[in-house]
C-alpha cells in the first residue's frame, strides 16, 4: 500500500520512517478521509502500538511519519526461524491483543493484522499501521466491490471481511488467531493458489489442528485459536480480553516475559544423546569394525527399505487401539493381481501407491503410508485385524485382472471395526492405458469414501507427473525391481540384490529417455545410487563411486526442476551421508558440505512439509549443527508426516532421548510407550524404560532396573552385547544412587567402566559420571568426565553452553570450570 523511506527528522535529530501511499491508493482514499483516520490513529498511545509523529500531503502524495524501529518484523523472524518457541509466540500474541484492546476501546479496528505489521523491538511487539486499512477500505469500497477484492491480507482475513461485510473488533481477533497459528505451526492455517482460493478456504474449511503439527502446544492454546477463528463473528471471543483469558493469561500480563517452560536450546549432545545413537565421523575401515554398520543403522534413511514387520507377523500388540477406530483414518492395502501369469503385478502396485498419494492429499483424511501397509502385502489376515493393527477405521482393498484387452479393477471399502464390505465398485479400462485406469480408480475411491463419511471428498491436484503411458508403466516395473532388490538385501542375498538394483536403474534410465521432462525417474536413480552406497559401507571404493553417481544424478534432476522437493531431499541426504562417513577430508569443505546438506533438506521441507525422509535426515543432522530442540522438532515432523518410515524406530528413539535430555520426561514417557508398542523386540524398548527410572517421574526400583538391563543385553546386537551390558549397568548404578544404595552404585560403576577396546568413545565414563553426581561424589564425577572429554574434545563446548540436567550440579565447581574451559 505504500513505499517506506528511512529519513532524518532535522528538527529533533532523530531517525524516522515515512510511509508514502501509492498514488492510486491515495486517489481512492482522498486527503480528507486519510487525515481523519490518521488523526484517530494518532491518539492511540500504548506500549505495544507504534505511534505516529506526523502526516500530510506533498505534491498530491499522502504520507505519514512513524518512529524508526531498530529491529525486525515478525515476518522476518518467521522467515528466518519458521516456528517460534511457545513462550515467544504467546508473548507476541498477548502483546498484540493488549494493543488491540486499547484500540478497540477507542473505536479503532486495525483490519490488517499480519506478521508484516507486527514489529519486534527489544524483545516486544509493536503493532503498526492503525487507521490505514480503515481509510483504504472505506475510500475504495466501490472499486473493491467491483473487483471482488477486500482490503487486507487474504491469508489472515476474516470471512466477513473477505466478503466485504461489516468489520468489527472480532475480525482483528480472527487475524490474530491466524498469526498465532503461524507462529506455532510454521505456516498459516490456510493457503492457496490465489486470493480467492484462500478466502474460500477461510469461509468453508475447518481450521486445521496446530497440535497435529506441534503436539507440545497446550490444548487451551489450540482452543483459543479455534475460538478466535470462528466462521461467524458472534462465535468468536468478543473482546481481546476474552481471547487472552482463553490463552490462560490476563490482559496486560506481558510487561515481563512469562515463564512458560521455554525449551532449552543448547548445542547437542551432552547427556544420554551421545550414546542413544552412535555418531561415527569416519568410515568403518578407518576406525573400528562396528562403526560402519552403526552408521547405517543410526541414520536409517533412504525410504526404500522393507519395514520391520514381515507379512507373516504383521500385527501390533493387542490393545493398541484406543478410543475406537476413526473412519477418517484409511488404510489402502496393496491390490492383488489376479491375472493368470501375474503380468500386471507392477500395475497393481503402481495403482495402489497412486491411490494412497491421491487420498493422502484430501483435507480431513489420515491415510496410512505405503510403508505402513507394505507388511500386509499378500497377508492372510482379515481386514479388521489389519485395521486394528494400523488403527484404521476404513480399509480399502482391491484387485486387478486382465479381461482380453481390458483391465478390470475391483474396489472394496471395509469397515475397520468389523471388516465387513460396506461399498463395492468395479470398472474396466483398456489395459494399454494405465493412466486412465489410475485416474478412474482415484475417482471411484473418492466416491466410495464420500459415501462412507457423508462428507465432500476433493482429491488433491497431483504434482506434475507424465502423460506417457509407456513411461509410467516402465516406472512401475522399475519400482518392482527396486522392491525385489530390497527384499534380497534383507535376506542377505547380495547377488540378487545387485542384479535387481541394476535392473531398476536400467529401467529408470529407460523411463528418463522415454519422457526427458519427468523428474521422478531421475530422482529414483539418485535414490538407488544412495541406497547402494549405504549397502557398500564396508567397501570404500564402491561407496565413493555410488555416492558420486548419486550426487551427479540428483544435480541432473535439479537442473530439470530446481524446486522438486524429492530431488532436494535426496541431494541433501547424499551430502549429509558424505559428510557423516568422512568422504571429504578437507575440514573447510566438509563444513560447507554439511551446511549445503542442511540447506537442501530444509528447502525440501519448506516446499513440501510432508517430505518425511528429509525431516528424518534433519533430525539426525541437527545433532551436528543444531540444538536438542531442533532434533526434537525435526523428528516430530518426520513422525507426523509418516509414522511408518523404514527407520521409524530410530525416529522414536530421537524423540524419546531429546525429550529426556531436555527434561521433558512426560513426553519422553509417551515416546517410550510408543516404542514398546511398535517395536517391542528392539533393545530400545527396555532401554528407554531403564532411562526413565533415572528420572523424577519414576520411583528408583533397582530390581526392575536390573530386569530391564538384562533385557537390553539379550536384545542388543551380538557384536556389541558387551558394551550395551556395561552401558545398562551404568544406568542401573544411577537408579541405585537415586535409591540411596550408595555402596552398590559405586561398585556397579567401578565394574562397568570398560576400556578403549570395548568403548572407544568412552561414553561409559559419561554415564558413570552421572551416577556419581547423583551420589554427590563430585570429584569422582569430574574425574570420569575428564576421561570422556579426552576422547570427545568436540563435546567440550556443549558443556560450556549448558551441562544439561545430568551435570548441572557441577556447574559451580571450580574443577569443572577448569575442565570444560572458557566459552568460545
Amino acid at each position: 500500500m505504500a513505499t517506506v523511506f528511512l529519513a532524518n527528522d532535522l528538527k529533533h535529530d532523530r531517525a524516522v520512517a515515512i510511509k508514502v501511499l501509492h498514488p492510486e491508493l491515495a486517489a481512492s482514499i482522498g486527503s480528507e478521509r486519510f487525515e481523519r483516520e490518521i488523526r484517530v490513529a494518532a491518539k492511540l498511545q500504548h506500549p505495544h502500538i507504534l505511534g505516529l509523529f506526523d502526516s500530510g500531503q506533498a505534491d498530491g502524495l499522502l504520507y505519514y511519519v512513524m518512529p524508526f524501529v531498530q529491529g525486525e518484523s515478525l515476518r522476518e523472524w518467521l522467515d528466518r526461524q519458521g516456528q517460534l518457541p511457545l513462550e515467544d509466540a504467546l508473548q507476541i500474541a498477548l502483546e498484540v491483543a493488549d494493543a488491540l484492546a486499547h484500540a478497540h476501546a477507542r473505536g479503532v479496528v486495525h483490519r490488517d493484522i499480519k506478521p508484516e505489521n507486527i514489529l519486534i523491538a527489544n524483545g516486544h511487539a509493536l503493532v503498526a499501521d492503525f487507521g490505514i486499512a480503515t481509510a483504504a477500505s472505506e475510500g475504495a469500497a466501490a472499486k473493491l466491490t467491483q473487483t471482488g477484492v477486500a482490503v487486507g491480507t487474504p491469508v489472515y482475513m476474516a470471512p466477513e471481511q473477505a466478503a466485504g461485510g461489516t468489520v468489527g473488533p472480532t475480525a482483528d481477533l480472527y487475524s490474530l488467531g491466524c498469526v498465532l497459528y503461524e507462529m506455532l505451526a510454521g505456516e498459516p492455517p490456510f493457503t492457496g493458489k490465489n486470493p480467492h482460493a484462500i478466502m474460500a478456504r477461510h469461509a468453508l474449511e475447518t481450521v486445521p489442528s496446530v497440535r497435529i503439527v506441534r503436539s507440545s502446544v497446550p490444548q487451551e492454546v489450540e482452543d483459543a485459536i479455534f475460538a478466535a477463528m470462528g466462521k461467524v463473528p458472534a462465535d468468536r471471543p468478543q473482546t481481546a480480553s476474552q481471547f487472552t483469558e482463553l490463552l490462560g493469561a490476563p490482559l496486560g500480563s506481558t510487561a515481563a516475559r512469562r515463564a512458560l517452560g521455554r525449551t532449552a536450546t543448547r548445542r547437542v549432545p551432552t547427556l544420554a544423546t551421545t550414546t542413544y545413537e552412535t555418531e561415527p565421523g569416519r568410515p568403518a575401515w578407518l576406525r573400528w569394525p562396528w562403526v560402519g554398520l552403526a552408521a547405517v543403522a543410526l541414520l536409517g534413511i533412504g525410504g526404500f527399505g522393507i519395514w520391520r514387520l514381515s507379512a507373516g507377523s504383521a500385527s501390533l500388540p493387542a490393545g493398541s487401539v484406543v478410543g475406537g477406530l476413526d473412519p477418517h483414518r484409511i488404510a489402502v492395502l496393496y491390490f492383488d493381481d489376479l491375472s493368470r501369469d501375474k503380468r500386471y503385478g507392477f500395475a497393481a502396485d503402481g495403482l495402489t501407491e497412486a491411490l494412497i498419494g491421491s487420498l493422502a492429499g484430501v483435507l480431513g483424511l489420515s491415510v496410512i503410508s505405503k510403508g505402513g501397509v507394505e507388511p500386509f502385502r499378500d497377508s492372510k489376515l482379515a481386514p479388521d485385524s489389519i485395521a486394528r493393527a494400523l488403527t484404521a477405521g476404513t480399509v480399502v482393498s482391491g484387485d486387478v485382472e486382465a479381461r482380453g484387452d481390458q483391465l478390470e479393477v475391483t474396489l472394496r471399502l471395509h469397515d475397520g471395526a468389523s471388516g465387513a464390505v460396506l461399498e463395492r465398485a468395479a470398472f474396466k479400462q483398456p489395459a494399454e492405458d494405465l493412466l486412465a485406469v489410475r485416474d478412474s480408480l482415484a475417482a471411484e475411491a473418492a466416491r466410495l469414501v464420500r459415501k462412507r463419511l457423508g462428507e465432500e471428498i476433493r482429491l488433491k491436484e497431483q504434482r506434475q507427473s507424465t502423460s506417457s503411458v509407456a513411461a509410467w508403466s516402465l516406472h512401475q516395473r522399475a519400482e518392482q525391481a527396486r522392491k525385489l532388490a530390497e527384499k534380497a538385501a534383507l535376506g542377505g542375498d547380495t547377488t540378487t540384490m545387485n542384479k535387481q538394483f541394476s535392473a531398476a536403474d536400467s529401467l529408470f534410465g529407460e523411463v528418463e529417455r522415454s519422457d526427458p521432462k519427468w523428474v521422478d525417474p531421475i530422482v529414483a536413480r539418485a535414490s538407488v545410487a544412495y541406497r547402494r552406497s549405504r549397502l557398500a559401507v564396508q567397501d570404500p571404493v564402491a561407496l565413493r563411486q555410488w555416492v558420486g553417481r548419486g550426487l551427479d544424478t540428483a544435480e541432473r534432476a535439479l537442473r530439470l526442476d530446481p524446486d522438486d522437493p524429492s530431488a532436494l531431499a535426496i541431494r541433501g541426504e547424499l551430502r549429509y551421508w558424505s559428510w557423516l562417513i568422512g568422504l571429504e577430508p578437507d575440514a573447510g569443505k566438509a563444513r560447507t558440505l554439511l551446511l549445503n546438506a542442511r540447506q537442501d533438506l530444509e528447502t525440501a521441507t519448506r516446499i513440501n512439509p510432508a517430505q518425511a525422509n528429509a525431516w528424518a535426515t534433519l533430525s539426525h543432522l541437527h545433532y551436528q549443527s543444531g540444538t536438542l530442540a531442533d532434533v526434537n522438532i525435526a523428528a516430530q515432523r518426520a513422525w507426523e508426516a509418516d509414522a511408518f518410515l523404514n527407520n521409524a524406530d530410530l525416529i522414536l528413539g530421537r524423540l524419546f532421548i531429546s525429550d529426556y535430555d531436555l527434561g521433558q520426561f512426560n513426553k519422553a514417557e509417551h515416546w517410550c510407550d510408543e516404542t514398546r508398542r511398535r517395536f517391542p523386540d528392539t533393545y530400545n524398548a527396555p532401554r528407554c524404560q531403564l532411562y526413565l527410572l533415572t528420572t523424577r517421574i519414576r520411583d528408583p526400583d533397582v530390581t526392575r532396573a536390573w530386569q530391564l538391563a538384562d533385557s537390553v543385553a539379550v536384545l542388543a546386537p551380538r557384536s556389541r552385547k558387551t558394551y550395551w551390558r556395561l552401558n545398562s549397568n551404568m544406568l542401573v548404578a544411577a537408579v541405585a544412587a537415586r535409591a540411596r544404595l550408595a555402596d552398590s552404585a559405586r561398585r556397579i560403576v567401578s565394574a562397568s567402566k570398560g576400556d578403549a577396546d570395548i568403548d572407544p568413545s568412552r561414553d561409559l565414563a559419561l554415564f558413570g559420571a552421572f551416577a556419581y553426581v547423583l551420589l554427590g561424589d563430585k570429584p569422582e564425577a569430574i574425574d570420569l568426565l575428564k576421561v570422556y572429554l579426552a576422547a570427545n574434545e568436540r563435546r567440550r563446548q556443549s558443556f560450556v553452553e549448558d551441562p544439561g540436567w545430568w551435570f548441572r550440579d557441577l556447574a559451580g565447581e571450580e574443577a569443572f570450570k577448569r575442565l570444560i574451559g572458557p566459552a568460545q
